[in-house]
């Protein structure tokens, strides 16, 4: 597997509403990575974007291609790095990708934390009233990384899975327990148990997980 690309970008307004954002990325043949991701990137919206947990954000070619399925018109826009990621690799996937999976980046180590969770921004960049609520549901999300060691990398770096903790919790399986109405108890402790699942989002379910105890007693 090999870096095909890389997206940095700096805070723009998005119209017509005026709101800044940090989804319009331009491509980088090279990058410096700290623990908050790729360095002059802008994340605006912290609710979604950034800090330790989000720091690199990845979107699929598989993903890309379903957009485009049922939304043709998005055809010539719906393309790598449209959707705010900083980084294409063809072989990796939702269902190829694992929850707290460790892999080398040129020289960056980095280990995944956890599905995105696609913001209305999404819908204002591509002018649709639901693709934001589509990638939700097709659980086409993409996948964020925590970085373990910062470093450098460059278009055509080899891109290396050095641990895979948890081979049954790839990010397509997580998003589908996610998405159910009223997921099942020990499907939810199985997503907690997650080695390497971001804080945030496993306080999230474990709230969830205990709500669902207190409603069955």
């Amino acid at each position: 597997m090999k870096i095909q690309g890389l997206y940095s970008g700096k805070s723009q307004q998005l119209r017509p509403s005026g709101e800044y954002t940090g989804i319009y990325k331009a491509s980088r043949n090279h990058v410096s990575v700290d623990e908050l991701g790729i360095q002059g990137d802008v994340q605006v919206d912290k609710r979604y974007h950034g800090g330790p947990d989000k720091a690199l954000h990845q979107y699929s070619l598989p993903s890309y291609r379903r957009i485009v399925e049922v939304y043709s018109k998005l055809k010539h826009v719906a393309v790598p790095g449209a959707i705010g990621e900083n980084i294409t690799i063809a072989e990796m996937a939702e269902a190829s990708v694992c929850i707290g999976d460790i892999y080398r980046f040129g020289s960056v180590v980095a280990q995944v934390s956890e599905p995105r969770r696609p913001c209305w921004k999404i819908n204002a960049k591509f002018k649709q009233t639901d693709l934001t609520e589509f990638i939700e549901k097709e659980g086409i999300t993409g996948w964020y990384y925590r970085v373990l060691e910062a470093g450098e990398i460059s278009l055509g770096d080899k891109a290396t899975l050095l641990e895979r903790p948890n081979p049954e919790v790839n990010i397509s399986y997580f998003n589908q327990v996610l998405n159910r109405p009223q997921p099942r108890r020990d499907a939810l402790n199985f997503l907690i148990e997650s080695v390497g699942l971001a804080t945030s989002l496993r306080a999230y379910l474990e709230k969830k997980s205990a709500g669902l105890d207190s409603k069955n007693g």
